[in-house]
C-alpha cells in the first residue's frame, strides 16, 4: 500500500502519455506554435508499462490515461491492453477531446478500457470553434456516440467561461442526461498558459442550473474531486472546484508525464524523473523514486481564493490537467 506522509492512500495513477494535442482550448494551451517535446524524449510505452507494475504492485487500483491529447500517440490501445492483461480487474479510464474517438472507441474498449472523460465545452458549432480554435464538434458528437454504441461508460468535462459559454450550462446539462452521462461543470483553473479568460465560481454556475432545474447536493465522496448533485428524476452532474482544499485532504492521486517526470500535485512545480530508471529497467530505483514523491506529496495545493491567490506556469497539457 502507497500512504503519503499525511496519512493518505495513494491508489490513483494519471498517466499523461503525450503533450501534443489537436485542439488549441484557449484555457489550456497557447495559440502560436511551440517547441513539443522532441519524440525521442518521451518514455516509449513499454518504459511506462514498467513503471505502471511498480505503481500496480505497490497498490495503485486506478489509472487514467491522459495528455495532451492521449488518442494522437500511435499505439494507445495497445498500452492499454499491456495494463488490462496486467492487472484485469483494475479501473482503466481515459480522458480525450473526443476528436478521434469515433475511430477508437471500439478498439479501445476491446483492448480493456472501461471509462472515459470527454471534454465538451459548447454545444454550437462556431463557439466549439472560437473555444477549440479549431473546427471540432461534429467530429467531437460522433465520438461520443461511438464511445456510447461501443459500451464505455462516459462524463463529459465543460470548463464554464464567463461570457464564452455560460448560457449553455442548461442545455449542457440537459444534453448529458438525455445521453445519459454524468456532466461536471469545472471552474476555470488559472495558468500562465490560458489566454485572457475568466471563470465562474461553482456557487454562481449553481446559481444558473436553479432557473431551470431543482436538485439536492450529494455526500462528497472521499478523494473525489467532484461535488455531486442529483436531480429529482435521480439523475446527477458535478461541479469540480479546485480553489476549494477539501478533495486535497483525501487525495490519493500522483501524476507520471510522458517525458517521465513522476509529480506529486497537479499544481506545485516539485516532481522527480524516473527516465534513467526505467530506461536502464532498473526496477528498484524507480520504487525508490516513487517513495519519494509520497513523502514529497503536498498537504494541498495553492489556488487560493483570496490575493495571495497564485498562477500555475506548469502547462496542463504536459500533465493531463
Amino acid at each position: 500500500m502507497l500512504i503519503d506522509k499525511f496519512g493518505r492512500t495513494i491508489d490513483y495513477l494519471r498517466i499523461s502519455v503525450t503533450q501534443r494535442c489537436n485542439f488549441r482550448c484557449r484555457y489550456c494551451m497557447p495559440a502560436t506554435p511551440f517547441n513539443w517535446v522532441p519524440r525521442e524524449n518521451i518514455l516509449s510505452f513499454e518504459e511506462m508499462f514498467l513503471f505502471v507494475k511498480v505503481a500496480i504492485d505497490g497498490g495503485v487500483k486506478k489509472i487514467r490515461i491522459t495528455g495532451g491529447e492521449p488518442l494522437v500517440r500511435k499505439g494507445i490501445e495497445d498500452f492499454i491492453k499491456m495494463i488490462a492483461d496486467y492487472a484485469p480487474g483494475i479501473d482503466l479510464a481515459l480522458t480525450t477531446n473526443g476528436y478521434y474517438l469515433k475511430n477508437y472507441a471500439r478498439a479501445l474498449k476491446n483492448a480493456g478500457l472501461k471509462r472515459i472523460n470527454m471534454s465538451l465545452d459548447s454545444l454550437r458549432p462556431e463557439r466549439a470553434k472560437f473555444i477549440a480554435q479549431r473546427g471540432v464538434l461534429y467530429n467531437v458528437l460522433e465520438g461520443l456516440d461511438a464511445a456510447l454504441e461501443a459500451g464505455l461508460k462516459v462524463k463529459l468535462n465543460t470548463v464554464v467561461l464567463k461570457g464564452i459559454n455560460d448560457d449553455e450550462l442548461i442545455y449542457l446539462l440537459e444534453f448529458a442526461r438525455e445521453k445519459d452521462c454524468q456532466i461536471r461543470f469545472i471552474e476555470f483553473m488559472e495558468n500562465t498558459h490560458a489566454g485572457d479568460l475568466t471563470g465562474l465560481k461553482s456557487n454562481e454556475i449553481l446559481d444558473i442550473l436553479r432557473r431551470k432545474f431543482i436538485f439536492t447536493a450529494l455526500p462528497k465522496l472521499q478523494s473525489s474531486p467532484a461535488s455531486l448533485y442529483a436531480l429529482a428524476d435521480g439523475y446527477t452532474f458535478g461541479i469540480i472546484d479546485p480553489h476549494k482544499h477539501d478533495f486535497c485532504e483525501s487525495c490519493n492521486r500522483i501524476r507520471l508525464s510522458a517525458e517521465g517526470l513522476l509529480i506529486p500535485c497537479l499544481y506545485f512545480e516539485d516532481a522527480l524523473s524516473i527516465k534513467k530508471a526505467v530506461k536502464e529497467g532498473d526496477i528498484a530505483a524507480a520504487a525508490e523514486i516513487l517513495a519519494k514523491i509520497l513523502a514529497n506529496k503536498p498537504e494541498k495545493n495553492r489556488w487560493q481564493a483570496d490575493a495571495s491567490n497564485e498562477i500555475s506556469s506548469r502547462a496542463f497539457y504536459e500533465t493531463g490537467g
